[in-house]
């Protein structure tokens, strides 16, 4: 007996496109972190929030282009690592902490 050819049918490209829509929602918020860090002088504290917000992103740019890398690579990619999901997660939170400490 053999195993029916697997339609993947649109997961993978949804999968994909998430990714790349929170990668431009994290560009986004360091861009303003970064913007709002800068706007009327430069501190200490702004800068070091700033250096942080982009390294965050950097670290996430990392993992997700990985992810849309593997994702695109075959039909049937392999679940994304906890530890992955789990850095994904914490860089994404912290440059939303990050952008919003700024803000207030």
């Amino acid at each position: 007996m053999t195993e029916p050819a697997r339609d993947p049918g649109l997961q993978p490209e949804r999968t994909r496109l998430a990714w790349r829509r929170t990668t431009l929602s994290a560009t986004v918020a360091a861009i303003l972190a970064a913007k709002t860090a800068l706007h009327g002088g430069t501190s200490a504290v702004g800068v070091i929030a700033c250096a942080a917000c982009c390294a965050l992103w950097l670290g996430f740019l990392l993992i997700a282009n990985r992810r849309i890398r593997a994702l695109a690579a075959t039909d049937r990619p392999t679940a994304l690592a906890p530890r992955k999901a789990t850095g994904a997660v914490l860089c994404t939170v912290a440059i939303a902490l990050c952008a919003a400490a700024l803000v207030v």
